[in-house]
Order: C-alpha cells, then sequence, then structure tokens
C-alpha cells in the first residue's frame, strides 16, 4: 500500500514500525552525548576566529546559532486551510537564517571543515590547546591549508556551507553539484574562489565523482553527505542549542507538553543529526519526523522497505526531479537510515504544489522568506493531526510544533519573488 502511494506520487505517512523507547534505543548505539558535546566544544574554540573572519556573528559572540520563533498568523492559517485545529502551538527554528551560509548545512558542512582545519594545524604544529583560535584568520595558516583540498558532492546548500567555510580559510576546494542545483548557487561559490564541477545527472552520481577524485589526491579530504559521522555530530549540536532556546522562553518538554519536529529531508545527514541530538536531549518526550517531496521520498522508501540505500526511487519509476533542490536525492545514506531505526517516529510526503503554497502563505503571514525546501516540514502539524498512519501522535492541546526551516535567506530577491509567484497559481 505504501508503495503503491509512493510510486502514485501521494502525499502519504509512515509510522515507523522499529522505533523503540529512548532507554533501549540507546543501548547499542555508537554515538552518545558526549560526542555532541565534544562537537559543540570544537565550535566554542573557534568562536573568537568566527568574529574575526565573519563579523556578522559578533552578535552571537561567534556562534552560528539560528532564531526561535512562534508563528501564530501561519497556524491560524492553516487551521483555517486544514479545517481543524493543529493542537497546540506551532513555531518555527529558522536555520534558513544561519549566518555564512544561510542553510541548515551551515552545523554539519562548517563543523567538518573546521574539525579539518584543527587537526591540520594541531598536526602541523601551528597551535597549541588553549591558543586563541582567531590565529585561524591568518596568511601564515591560510598558506598551509592551501596544500591541502576539500572536496564535496552536493544538491547545492552543503556545497555552499563547505565551499565558503574552506576558501575562507585557505583550502583548495571543490563541490561537485548535481542537475538539481540552483545556477545562483554555482555563482555564488565560484565568486569565492571555488572550483564547481557541474554533472547533468544527479545527486548520487555528484557524490560519486567526488569520491573518486578525492581517493586520487591523499591531500584531498572528501566531506561524505552519506556517511560522514563528522557531520552528522555537528548538526546534532542544534539540540542542545534549542535546548536553551526553549528554557529561555518558558516552553516544558515533558509527558504532559510533547515536542514535535518536523525536518525536511533529502539524504538525511541533516535532519538526522540534528533529530538524534534532539533524542538525546528530551529522550521520549520528543517525536522527530522527516518530511520529503513526492517526487524524492528516498529516505521513507529505505527506512520502509528495509533496505536503505540499496534502494532508490528509480527503482519505483519515480523520477527525483522536485523544485525541493535541496531534497532532490534519489538514495537515502544507509548509515543514517540504519542508524536512525529507533529513534525517528515517521515519514511523510509532500507535493511541490503544497511547499509553494505553504511559501507563499507563510511570506504573508509572518513575513518570513524561505526556499521550497524548507516548507516541506510545514505541513507536519497538519499530518500529524489528520493522517489516519499517525494517530497515535495526535494532540490534545499542550504539543509544540517546530518547523525546522532548513535555507532560503541567501536566495536572491528576484528567485524568491518567483517562488511567491508559483505558490500563487
Amino acid at each position: 500500500m505504501l508503495l503503491e502511494e509512493l510510486r502514485a506520487l501521494k502525499e502519504t505517512a509512515w509510522c515507523n514500525p522499529k522505533y523503540r523507547p529512548f532507554a533501549e534505543a540507546m543501548k547499542n548505539c555508537a554515538l552518545s552525548l558526549w560526542d555532541v558535546k565534544d562537537a559543540e566544544a570544537r565550535l566554542a574554540r573557534f568562536a573568537d576566529y568566527f568574529k574575526v573572519a565573519f563579523p556578522e556573528t559578533v552578535a552571537s559572540g561567534g556562534l552560528l546559532e539560528s532564531p526561535l520563533q512562534n508563528i501564530p498568523a501561519m497556524q491560524k492559517e492553516m487551521e483555517k486551510q486544514c479545517g481543524a485545529s493543529l493542537g497546540g502551538a506551532l513555531w518555527i527554528k529558522l536555520d534558513s537564517h544561519l549566518a555564512v551560509s544561510g542553510s541548515i548545512k551551515a552545523r554539519g558542512g562548517i563543523y567538518e571543515v573546521l574539525k579539518l582545519a584543527e587537526t591540520v594545524a594541531l598536526e602541523k604544529g601551528l597551535l597549541q590547546p588553549g591558543d586563541d583560535y582567531s590565529v585561524f584568520d591568518t596568511p601564515k595558516f591560510r598558506e598551509v591549508f592551501s596544500g591541502y583540498s576539500v572536496a564535496v558532492g552536493s544538491t547545492g546548500n552543503l556545497g555552499l556551507s563547505i565551499g565558503i567555510m574552506s576558501a575562507k580559510l585557505g583550502f583548495r576546494v571543490t563541490v561537485h553539484m548535481s542537475a538539481d542545483a540552483r545556477q545562483w548557487k554555482k555563482d555564488m561559490l565560484r565568486s569565492k574562489g571555488v572550483k564547481v564541477v557541474e554533472y547533468a545527472s544527479d545527486y548520487s552520481v555528484a557524490v560519486t565523482k567526488g569520491r573518486e577524485e578525492a581517493k586520487n589526491d591523499p591531500t584531498c579530504h572528501f566531506v561524505d553527505d552519506e556517511n560522514s559521522q563528522t557531520l552528522f555530530l555537528g548538526y546534532a549540536v542544534a539540540a542542545l542549542r534549542l535546548q536553551k532556546q526553549l528554557e529561555e522562553k518558558g516552553i516544558p518538554v515533558d509527558d504532559m507538553h510533547p515536542l514535535h519536529v518536523y525536518l525536511p529531508c533529502g539524504v538525511g545527514g541533516g535532519p538526522g543529526g540534528v533529530a538524534f541530538g534532539l533524542k538525546l536531549v528530551f529522550g521520549d518526550h520528543v517525536k522527530c519526523f522527516f518530511a520529503e517531496p513526492t517526487h524524492a521520498p528516498c529516505m521513507i522508501l529505505g527506512m520502509a522497505t528495509g533496505k536503505h540505500n540499496e534502494i532508490s526511487v528509480a527503482d519505483l519509476g519515480i523520477d527525483g526531479i522536485t523544485a525541493a533542490d535541496g531534497l532532490a536525492v534519489g538514495r537515502a545514506s544507509g548509515f543514517v537510515g540504519k542508524f536512525m531505526e529507533p529513534f525517528l517516529s515517521g515519514c511523510y510526503t509532500i507535493t511541490d504544489e503544497r511547499m509553494y503554497s505553504l511559501l507563499r502563505r507563510l511570506w504573508d503571514t509572518e513575513d518570513i522568506r524561505l526556499e521550497p525546501s524548507a516548507l516541506a516540514g510545514m505541513y507536519g502539524a497538519v499530518m500529524t493531526q489528520q493522517h489516519e498512519a499517525f494517530r497515535s501522535f495526535r494532540s490534545t492541546g499542550n504539543t509544540t510544533h517546530l518547523v525546522w526551516a532548513t535555507g532560503g535567506s541567501m536566495v536572491p530577491p528576484e528567485e524568491l519573488g518567483k517562488y511567491y509567484e508559483k505558490g500563487k497559481d
């Protein structure tokens, strides 16, 4: 039944039968809260560097973090459209507005590049424990890093974060981009001195080509979006930051006040890392859901069949073509899919048309402007309230619904305008 709905490109929902209570899920888990806190500490060490290299981060103390915002007008609009209460309060986490690269990829992507830079600096004797990390923004460090290269395969936003950060530090960097990537993202990367290699094929081909190139160069670090534990942990730090924001706003997360989080999903690293971090922080009180385009439902397909990266949407005759370029992935990460089996509550799919419509409504009601893929999570509160597969998650009024907005602030105004017009249609 599920596969038939996916093949027919219908919006659908899947409740994960392998989900387990948090204590049980952690029994054989290879990662822990210690790993996430280690990543958090590394990002804190680089705060002085960010304040110098990216002055826009001075106000945040050199940390890359995004606002948490209540969106009551959007909630009213959605309730009017679906004809029912969402059963709680609707909030949005604006990773779309993260500094430096304007998307959730500023978390994992930038973190992996920083970890590489720190490792090289320590190995070369340029850095000692306790040093002021602003030294990374000096000619001496850039000269050393110029002897190394970084490569990544991307549909767009990961390439932006890796390219901008690597080039700023002085690494030679190549971004292998799939046909889905937006032209403005390629142009921006090239303006930063990044080598962009374009492919007429999909995301998987771009990743494969990037991986092959890196294998032949011992000085090249390949950022493996499909399998990187480092990326995963960089994303997971978001949960520790969110915990503080919820506390500051007086929003409880407990038995009586569950937290539902809706995360747009492409290959899976970003939403997987964030969801795992949230489970470490909130345990059974948080339920995480991945949202995918109907034309690229790779994670729901991989997890529901148990085949993970051994099955592609193309195997169902699905074209993988979607306006949600960051989610245009045909084959999910096997690492993330298997890792998240006991932690993920479920997945759902959403049409491009609905993403565009939600984009326009969010713009009109809250004056928040996002790219289409960032709206995939917006429909989650409706799905948990109305889809039969999610009936066990229906809220009685105390749920905090949190939409993770993954990108949009760096989109050129003319592109945003085109998105808005499509939303009107």
